[in-house]
């Protein structure tokens, strides 16, 4: 085999078109993460992209959007506790799921709709 994989670069996530300012809100505001520049050449095309550790979070605008709502990604984060009490302040439902060996977790919809999971390692 002549390739390797190095890790994951980034996840895109699904929008509906003129959603920019809701996912600034939602990803930014509340979660905390923080907005990285769109390269030039790509910006025409809408969304808007975020920082997550290492890896990269992008918001795509998608034609006749429908949000993805079994496929999600899973953001690993310390101290889940709290930022359910960061979601709930914001008044995001947070959905408890079946337990995951290993790990706290919970789901909540972004504002799109897109299932997003939040885990803690224990």
């Amino acid at each position: 085999m002549t390739f390797q994989f190095q890790g994951l670069d980034h996840i895109q996530l699904a929008a509906p078109a003129y959603s920019e300012e809701k996912a600034r809100a939602f990803f930014g505001n509340i979660l905390g993460m923080n907005e990285i520049p769109k390269p030039d050449n790509l910006k025409k095309r809408g969304g808007v992209w975020f920082a997550v550790g290492t890896q990269q979070l992008h918001i795509g605008i998608q034609k006749d959007f429908s949000p993805a709502l079994k496929a999600h990604p899973a953001f690993q984060v310390k101290n889940l506790d709290g930022l359910r009490e960061q979601l709930i302040h914001n008044e995001i439902v947070v959905i408890d799921d079946e337990p995951l060996e290993g790990a706290n977790r919970f789901y909540v919809q972004d504002p799109f709709g897109n299932r997003i999971e939040f885990l803690e390692r224990v």
